[in-house]
C-alpha cells in the first residue's frame, strides 16, 4: 500500500509540471497573438504627423490615384500591370496582394530601374494605408515614370474588402 501511494505521488509532479508547461505556451502563443493582432491595428489606425500628412497632400496633386475594388476588378480581368508594395519586410511577409512584388519605399528609388526599367510600363504601388505609396509614386515620377498611379486605402481597404491575400 505504500508502494502504491508513492508512486501516485511520484506521479502527480509530472502530471502537474506537464499542466504548467501547458498553461505557459498557451500564455505564450496568447501574448504572440495579442502582439501581431496590436501591431496591425496600431499600423492601420495610426495617427499620422501633421507634416507627414502635408507632404503626402502635396504628392497627391501631381499623382494619380485609384482604390481598392478597381485593382482587385484588372486583376481578376487578367490585366497585365506591376503590382508593387512599397511596405516594409515585415508587413510584405505578414501578407500581401497575389501578384505583388515587394520594393521597400525605403529602397524603390534606388531599385525601381533595374527591376522595371521601362518607364512607361503601368505601375501601382500600394503600401498599408496609401500615403507612403502616394509618396512613392510623386518620386517615382519625378524619376520619369510617367504611368504610375497609387491605390488609396493599401492593405487596410484590400483586408476590409475580404480580398485574397497571400
Amino acid at each position: 500500500m505504500e508502494n502504491n501511494a508513492y508512486q501516485q505521488a511520484a506521479k502527480q509532479p509530472a502530471s502537474s509540471l506537464r499542466w504548467l508547461l501547458l498553461g505557459l505556451m498557451w500564455l505564450i502563443l496568447l501574448g504572440a497573438g495579442l502582439y501581431f493582432s496590436y501591431e496591425s491595428e496600431e499600423l492601420e489606425t495610426m495617427q499620422h504627423a501633421t507634416g507627414f500628412v502635408d507632404i503626402v497632400n502635396d504628392a497627391r496633386t501631381r499623382i494619380r490615384e485609384t482604390d481598392v475594388v478597381s485593382i482587385h476588378d484588372r486583376l481578376a480581368a487578367g490585366e497585365r500591370f506591376f503590382l508593387v508594395d512599397v511596405r516594409e519586410e515585415s508587413e510584405w511577409q505578414r501578407d500581401h496582394i497575389p501578384g505583388a512584388v515587394h520594393i521597400g519605399r525605403g529602397v524603390i528609388e534606388r531599385d525601381i530601374e533595374d527591376k522595371i526599367p521601362d518607364k512607361a510600363a503601368e505601375i501601382v504601388l500600394y503600401c498599408g494605408g496609401g500615403y507612403r505609396s502616394a509618396l512613392a509614386a510623386d518620386n517615382l515620377q519625378k524619376m520619369g515614370y510617367h504611368n504610375v498611379i497609387s491605390m488609396d486605402g493599401g492593405m487596410r481597404a484590400w483586408r476590409e474588402h475580404h480580398f485574397e491575400v497571400e
